[in-house]
């Protein structure tokens, strides 16, 4: 009868545990490597260890952010620098991936970045980190990306994958592993960014309002993050299955994604802030800001610093 009562309340109690469980949705703007984070967090119970009921969501193109202050999103992990630029209210509270991993891949014959001079480079949207990527590499080769390239807004890295392997544009900005698999395709790797310049290609987005309301639950977000970034850096067998499982691709193209982006996957909030200020100076030459936009008008990193703490205890 006491081993009977004991069995019940302890369903009682996970049973509670679960009903207790913050239900929370989080937003994912393409299935490639660099935003595997909280996919992975949520596939191997890093979310749920933080009492975080999580729910994985794609959304495409510029309505996360719209979306994350609605409140439909409770966070989103692409760098929604420019609308917080521009009056949206959100705010960037953590980065994992603050290094980008995108790659500017072209026709077969054209060998570089100078030939891509009057061509089409398609992008995800004229506001997201695509783009910025694509001019900081122009730049970086002489070019000027105002003038010497034509932008064409395709959407998601698949889309962008197959107009430039169907040869409807010259170039595209593509992640892993769809620039590995264009590269076996005859297709030419000009540029990385990741060997460029430092800026954060994707980490955790809130609301204004959910920061103030909720910092707890960021902070246990957050930690989940950091949970997930630390299993993918030191676990590469384990993460190459669960690429294989999560984007229903083979071994080896798991394991070329993996390669490429590992590396880059961090939690520093110094290397965020300093890739943040980047991304503002390139966000207010793109929306023609003229004034200062100080680094609190567009992220919270203090409770990034502080799940750090937290976990170190």
């Amino acid at each position: 009868m006491i081993k009977i009562l004991m069995i019940f309340l302890t369903l009682l109690f996970f049973h509670g545990s679960v009903d207790a469980a913050d239900k929370v949705r989080i937003s994912i703007s393409n299935l490639s490597g660099q935003f595997m984070t909280f996919p992975l967090a949520h596939k191997r119970g890093f979310l749920k260890e933080e009492g975080i009921e999580g729910e994985i969501i794609r959304v495409t193109g510029g309505a996360g952010s719209a979306a994350l202050s609605s409140g439909d999103l409770d966070y989103g992990t692409g760098m929604a620098v420019g609308g917080a630029m521009t009056g949206l209210p959100v705010k960037v509270v953590a980065c994992f991936v603050p290094a980008p991993v995108l790659a500017l891949v072209a026709r077969p014959e054209v060998k570089s970045i100078h030939e891509l001079r009057g061509k089409t480079v398609g992008i995800s949207t004229f506001g997201g980190v695509s783009i910025f990527a694509a001019r900081v590499m122009a730049k970086h080769f002489g070019l000027d990306p105002d003038k010497d390239m034509k932008f064409v807004a395709v959407g998601a890295v698949e889309a962008r994958f197959i107009r430039l392997t169907q040869g409807l544009i010259d170039a595209a900005i593509l992640a892993p592993p769809l620039d590995s698999e264009a590269k076996k395709r005859g297709f030419n790797v000009l540029a990385k960014a990741e060997d460029i310049l430092i800026f954060p290609e994707t980490g955790l987005v809130a609301g204004v309002k959910k920061i103030q309301d909720k910092p707890d639950e960021i902070k246990r977000v957050i930690k989940a993050g950091i949970k997930a970034n630390r299993y993918i850096r030191g676990n590469r067998d384990g993460t190459i299955q669960f690429i294989m499982e999560w984007l229903k691709v083979n071994k080896e193209v798991a394991g070329a994604t993996y390669d490429g982006v590992a590396k880059v996957y961090n939690e520093d909030p110094s290397v965020c802030e300093k890739g943040l200020r980047v991304t503002i100076e390139e966000r207010k030459q793109a929306l023609k800001i003229n004034r200062d936009v100080p680094l609190s008008e567009v992220a919270d990193l203090s409770l990034i610093r502080e799940a750090l703490r937290e976990l170190l205890k």
